[in-house]
């Protein structure tokens, strides 16, 4: 299993379009992933559910944890790391 945390400097957070693009970018993956708010204290969600991934409502700044597991957890995890940390860099 790979785990990553990262802290997401998006303006809106993790909303609608950043929200779709992120559930988009984990559904590429066939490794199991999922994603929690750390910043609030939640629980695990489906990263590749656009709906899951709204109910975090992650803002700017707040911290959150991805895994990743399966045949391709490490690319999985260092994408959505990536996708995070660039703030969508050319995706939105």
């Amino acid at each position: 299993m790979k785990t990553v945390h990262v802290r997401v400097i998006n303006e809106v957070g993790l909303h609608a379009r950043t929200a779709a693009v992120f559930a988009a970018e984990a559904a590429r993956f066939a490794s199991t992933i999922r994603v929690r708010s750390l910043t609030r204290d939640g629980g695990w969600v489906d990263a590749k559910s656009i709906l899951t991934v709204l109910t975090l409502g992650v803002e700017q700044g707040h911290e959150i944890e991805i895994t990743a597991e399966g045949p391709d957890e490490a690319e999985a995890a260092s994408a959505l790391e990536t996708l995070i940390g660039t703030d969508f860099a050319g995706r939105l």
